[in-house]
């Protein structure tokens, strides 16, 4: 512990990773990236498996007269409380990737949904191959959606990829003619990418997220009157 404790920089990321049966919690120094201190369950951790995760690692540090002052992890609900019961008032954020993969996840959702949608505008017809002008017009119309549920799910990537080339651009705005919820969905994944640059200074990151917030709620109330209208 001494040898791994050399350097320490005070900024800490905690995680668990779960492997059949068990789970393992471990400490890595958020700067130096080493791995400190871990511990091994028989069972999903809770709230006080996490406490007392985090006492046993601050006596370590307390008899080396060393403090933590900030620490990072996923969005999970097990560490809130045990950090300020253990730490006190510490600086405590989200991982980035976390943050990026549940958002990554609701975009995908959403996609998903406009597929459904598109597939419930096919019309209902009567099986080989169709005899009269307006039967053909129902089989033309039907393979029109068909292809574009097809391309919505082949190019899903699309709407959460960090970088998009000029072909891909042009995809995407081929699929989405006609659907500009999703030209909207893509452009607030850019704004959510551009939210974490390393570049972005904290003052210039909250402004930005506040303006995110503000367009997210407009984008919900257009889905709305969309999937109504």
């Amino acid at each position: 512990m001494d040898k791994a404790l050399t350097g320490f920089s005070g900024y800490i990321t905690a995680d668990e990773l779960y492997d059949g049966p068990f789970c393992v919690l471990f400490i890595v120094d958020n700067h130096a990236f080493k791995r400190l201190y871990y511990e091994v369950l028989d069972h999903n951790p809770t709230n006080e498996d996490m406490t007392q995760f985090f006492r046993r690692f601050k006596r370590m540090l307390d008899t080396r007269n060393l403090t933590v002052k900030g620490i990072t992890t996923d969005g999970s609900p097990l560490y809130p409380e045990p950090i300020v019961e253990v730490f006190g008032d510490i600086e405590h954020q989200s991982c980035q990737f976390h943050v990026i993969k549940e958002i990554n996840k609701a975009v995908l959702k959403a996609v998903a949904q406009v597929r459904r949608e598109v597939k419930q505008k096919k019309s209902n017809r009567r099986r080989g191959r169709p005899g009269s002008t307006q039967a053909k017009r129902i089989a033309q119309k039907n393979k029109r959606l068909q292809e574009k549920i097809a391309d919505l799910f082949e190019y899903r990537y699309l709407f959460v990829k960090h970088t998009l080339s000029e072909k891909e651009k042009k995809t995407l705005r081929g699929i989405t003619r006609g659907f500009q919820q999703l030209r909207s969905l893509r452009l607030i994944m850019d704004e959510v990418y551009r939210l974490f640059d390393r570049r972005c200074r904290m003052d210039t990151a909250l402004e930005k997220l506040a303006k995110l917030r503000r367009r997210v709620g407009r984008f919900i109330l257009f889905t709305v009157r969309i999937s109504r209208s």
